[in-house]
């Protein structure tokens, strides 16, 4: 069976505000009903394929581990990054790790934000490859091209592998982003696919060519790889031996160096989601060209895109606009103009501002926790913890905490005496008290935090035993 490698490591700004580097754009239901990654991995269902390896960085474990848990794909099949060094690397660390037990699967590498709408085409697309990836060829799948696009790579074909109708091409050579009009001459040539980042060959064969063309980038793999921490879900790799690994893309690593390798065409829908008006562009609209998400009143509106989490968002008398309301931040922007996003997420992270990394609303492996106010003195967090979830046992030196009841049942220690909460119950936390919080129940447990002290910080937070078998 096949091994599907689904790298999301990506921290992208492209979809600001509802992507931030703590909670990107895969792991956002963006197309379709469940996030990116969901989706990814659910699109394999009629394939014969082992439980997914993802890729994922250190700060993002828990929601990948979350995201897998509530689809039923979670086993012992998380590897963390603890910085990101590219592509080569991450399938490195997967086909490494593939190939320790003695086994040699063929690895499907996919990334975790694309989407594919005619899964049907895509299926057939692999079974092409595997074909082929069993004879040794290092393939990659080219995405038969709907125009010429400025925002992607190419790869130009060459002659094909046989005489059969359904043999793919060998690659003559990838191409960087082109200007209009060489993009054009490469439509034009009928010789071009777009470059999609997806793979597929054995593990064994992509070490071959890596230590053939690159042996500094394996080498750093397999030092990272030597002495593995391995708890519960997580795969955590060595954090020095990783950073002195080089950041190589495996097109330039591996691809464009091999004489191996192979292009499957794909034409199914394919679109990596790399603007706002490109998921325009792929989801459903109204009659007046309007791709709509949330609460939204639209009058003399045309071919806009509005996604708004809670708000009502109310539209008169425009055309061709992107608006996105999140609970701290909203962007308007021209669909013609959105790749000016990245102007503000510069901005935010130069001004040291947290709108640039995270939501106002935060996930975490026991629930979600809600910043409702921040002061200097003081904030108030809005907290979900699932059925049977627990904070991690921690304590405070700055700040006391004094947690209201909303709906359900808390059990709490504090500094070795439990009592049980229900609705409209508090207690009050005092500085340097060792504390958790348990949800005993059957139903959400929901609460008001009141942090309260000369120092709020996040780095205010000493953990005593931490979830997922980490101290």
């Amino acid at each position: 069976m096949l091994l599907p490698v689904i790298m999301a490591g990506g921290t992208g700004s492209r979809l600001w505000p509802l992507s931030r580097e703590l909670y990107p754009k895969q792991f956002i239901c963006l197309h379709g009903q469940n996030s990116m990654l969901q989706e990814t991995v659910n699109r394999l269902a009629g394939i014969e394929v082992r439980a997914p390896m993802v890729i994922c960085n250190e700060e993002h474990r828990f929601l990948v581990a979350e995201q897998l848990r509530q689809i039923n794909k979670l086993s012992h099949n998380i590897i963390l990054e603890p910085v990101g060094r590219n592509t080569a690397p991450a399938i490195a660390l997967a086909a490494l790790n593939a190939v320790e037990q003695g086994d040699d699967p063929i690895l499907l590498v996919l990334a975790a934000d694309h989407i594919i709408d005619d899964k049907a085409a895509f299926h057939r697309a692999i079974a092409t490859a595997t074909a082929y990836a069993e004879q040794g060829n290092l393939v990659t799948f080219g995405i038969v091209p709907a125009g010429p696009e400025t925002g992607y790579g190419y790869i130009h074909r060459g002659d094909k592998v046989n005489e059969q109708n359904e043999a793919p091409h060998k690659v003559q050579r990838f191409v960087e982003k082109p200007n209009l009009a060489t993009a054009q001459q490469y439509i034009q040539s009928g010789e071009y696919y777009w470059n999609s980042g997806m793979f597929m060959f054995r593990a064994k064969r992509y070490l071959q060519e890596l230590e053939k063309f690159r042996p500094d980038i394996l080498e750093a793999c397999r030092r990272a790889m030597a002495n593995v921490q391995e708890g519960n879900d997580f795969i955590n790799i060595d954090k020095d031996d990783f950073i002195a690994c080089p950041d190589e893309s495996i097109d330039y690593a591996v691809m464009e160096q091999t004489d191996a390798a192979v292009v499957v065409p794909l034409d199914a829908g394919w679109s990596d989601v790399g603007s706002w008006s490109a998921l325009w562009e792929v989801n459903d609209k109204d009659s007046q060209g309007n791709s709509l998400k949330g609460d939204t009143f639209l009058h003399n509106t045309k071919n806009c895109y509005i996604n708004t989490d809670d708000q009502l968002v109310a539209a008169i008398g425009v055309e061709d606009l992107v608006i996105v309301n999140t609970k701290d931040a909203v962007l308007v922007a021209r669909r013609d103009q959105v790749q000016d996003v990245k102007r503000v997420v510069e901005f935010l992270k130069n001004e040291c501002r947290s709108e640039y990394r995270r939501h106002r609303e935060t996930y975490w492996p026991w629930g979600r926790c809600d910043l409702v106010v921040q002061t200097e003195r003081f904030n108030v967090n809005r907290i979900t913890v699932k059925p049977g979830e627990a904070f991690q046992l921690q304590m405070h030196y700055h700040r006391t905490e004094h947690w209201v009841i909303l709906s359900g049942t808390a059990e709490v220690n504090i500094q070795d005496k439990t009592i049980l909460l229900t609705e409209n119950q508090s207690t009050f936390i005092p500085i340097g008290h060792p504390h958790t919080l348990k949800n005993p129940g059957k139903i959400p447990l929901e609460l008001l935090e009141i942090q309260s002290g000369s120092y709020l910080g996040d780095d205010d937070l000493i953990i005593i035993t931490e979830q997922f078998g980490r101290k």
